[in-house]
């Protein structure tokens, strides 16, 4: 029974301690916001650059995890290049240590506990403001002091190693040689795979240590085992996103295992190493004096991801390469339905997320955009057989477009279920009716190729001044949807007056067109049948410019 109230103790502190992690980690990537995404997308112009803004980032929001996770994503976007996102990595490995020296410091140093319920008071008011930026600093203080109430808590209920079963079993696994070494590593991977927090483990590991459960040696040994586990969070985060992604993920679970695997090589010696560095910067020796451990720890963390990062900082390229050799596409993989940005899910912020959706509705654009060209195609096809192609082309995208809208909504949904400020609840409105008219464009489309199928049936031949007439306004649908286009791939690239004109001028156009087509009518020019299918082809055309609009006014209200 013991053994059963002490186990709920420690996994009720790590899940406090975990809570305050993630809390404090959130509310500082909301305070970020969008600036996260511009650093991770324009410092990584070289691979020294790159390791200093996964370090920069990494310490900034406390969490490898997000970084990499964030990476991952950006990697699926096509943001990122690949060997890009393995120098970001490998400086996130680097941020990472920041958490090691905050515990070792704070925790174990001096005694920040006793200024935690003070900091939460001072929490309190921050918390209950209706400014969005003002809670998220309150629950970043909050999350902070968490993190320093659960570690006193771990400290004080984990029994000394001799006063219980399990801290016996413990000291009898340490002494079986260096053996040990590779089973506390192991425990180190199971642990921080299931809790899929190193930090949290870093800090369970100190306080094992703190308390005379392990030594030196085998907490570095547990480290090391942190540093393959927490490649999880990628992994998991690529296993639905692209090819590009799954490999990013795969790197990063390559540069970990190699650091591990050359330190485990001469761990003995590197440890020793670090000993003599802590001692020479006037610290105690962290095999004999375990109130020496939690900074050699950390300066032991710090090291060995410096160092592994200045090996492989080099081979950024082919570790790369290495990783697309070995994750390869499956064999149905040209043929699958997938999401090219969103598929990953939801990142750890808002803004984080919006973006994706963003990436995602340009795609879904551009590719309807590919529809309406193969629909001007259709209607100038002589060749029966392509004729046929183009067609049932144009109607498989549309089940796909119905799809992606779907998608993109189901999405853009679950980001609306936390908790948004004003702005990015107006970016989700616009980011909602951009996707239902881009999706009408498409409904349109196929209604125009319906139209023209109509006529083939029909053998209805339109003379060439009413042919000439078709190939005008489709050219004004075009430079409508190319404009489309380019305002959602480049934010400020055009002003929104242009895209207004070519919608104005399609309106015009129209209706010249059905003023002369009745006229045409009287004329007898063509028949009744063929003027009902030329009427609805002008008619969806203009729709198609009215939507084209919407969704330029929509990305116009997006920033």
């Amino acid at each position: 029974m013991d053994i059963f109230i002490l186990l709920l103790t420690i996994a009720g502190a790590t899940a406090l301690f975990l809570y305050g992690m993630k809390l404090m980690s959130e509310s500082l990537q909301k305070i970020l916001g969008e600036r996260i995404r511009l650093i991770l997308t324009s410092m990584t112009s070289n691979k020294f650059k790159g390791v200093m803004t996964g370090l920069f980032i990494t310490a900034l929001i406390q969490s490898s995890s997000a970084t990499t996770v964030m990476v991952v994503s950006f990697v699926n976007a096509g943001i990122l290049r690949l060997f890009e996102a393995v120098s970001i990595i490998m400086g996130a490995n680097i941020g990472t240590t920041f958490t090691a020296w905050l515990i070792a410091f704070f925790g174990f140093k001096i005694e920040f506990s006793l200024y935690t319920l003070p900091l939460i008071g001072l929490s309190i008011p921050f918390l209950f403001s209706n400014r969005r930026k003002v809670k998220n600093w309150g629950e970043m203080l909050l999350g902070f002091s968490l993190l320093f109430i659960a570690l006193s808590f771990l400290k004080a209920y984990l029994p000394g190693a001799g006063e219980s079963l399990v801290g016996n079993f413990v000291l009898r696994l340490t002494g079986i040689g260096y053996f040990s070494y590779l089973l506390f590593l192991l425990l180190g991977t199971v642990i921080t795979m299931l809790i899929r927090s190193s930090n949290a483990i870093l800090a369970l590991t100190l306080v094992l240590v703190f308390n005379g459960w392990i030594g030196f040696e085998h907490a570095a040994a547990m480290v090391l085992g942190e540093n393959i586990g927490t490649t999880i969070a990628a992994i998991t985060a690529a296993r639905v996103a692209n090819l590009t992604a799954k490999r990013a993920a795969m790197a990063h679970l390559f540069f970990n295992l190699f650091g591990v695997i050359w330190v485990i090589l001469v761990f003995p010696f590197f440890l020793k190493g670090v000993a003599m560095l802590y001692m020479s910067m006037g610290g105690g020796d962290p095999f004999g004096n375990k109130e020496s451990v939690p900074i050699a720890l950390a300066l032991f963390h710090t090291l060995f991801n410096v160092i592994n990062a200045l090996l492989l900082s080099g081979f950024s390229g082919s570790i790369a390469r290495f990783v697309t050799r070995r994750v390869t596409p499956g064999p149905n993989y040209d043929n699958e339905f997938r999401l090219t940005h969103i598929k990953i899910g939801l990142l750890s912020t808002p803004d984080a997320s919006l973006y994706q959706a963003k990436r995602e509705t340009v795609l879904f654009a551009e590719r309807v955009r590919k529809m309406f060209l193969n629909v001007e195609r259709a209607f100038s096809e002589s060749n029966e057989k392509e004729f046929q192609k183009l067609i049932e082309k144009i109607h498989d995208d549309e089940e796909f477009a119905n799809r992606l809208e779907k998608e993109i909504a189901k999405y853009l949904t679950s980001v609306g279920e936390g908790r948004l400020s004003e702005n990015s609840s107006r970016r989700m409105r616009s980011l909602f009716k951009m996707i239902d008219d881009i999706e009408s464009i498409a409904d349109s489309c196929v209604n125009i190729a319906n139209a023209i199928q109509r006529k083939r049936n029909a053998k209805i031949n339109f003379p060439d001044s009413i042919n000439y007439n078709v190939q005008l306004i489709f050219n004004m649908v075009r430079a409508a949807l190319d404009m489309m286009v380019t305002m959602l791939t480049h934010n400020e690239e055009l002003p929104l007056s242009m895209a207004q004109e070519t919608e104005r001028e399609i309106n015009n156009y129209r209706d010249i067109l059905k003023s002369e087509h009745l006229n045409n009518l009287e004329k007898g020019l063509y028949k009744y049948d063929a003027g009902i299918i030329y009427n609805d082809i002008i008619s969806q055309c203009e729709r198609i410019g009215d939507f084209a609009i919407n969704v330029d006014e929509a990305q116009n209200n997006l920033y």
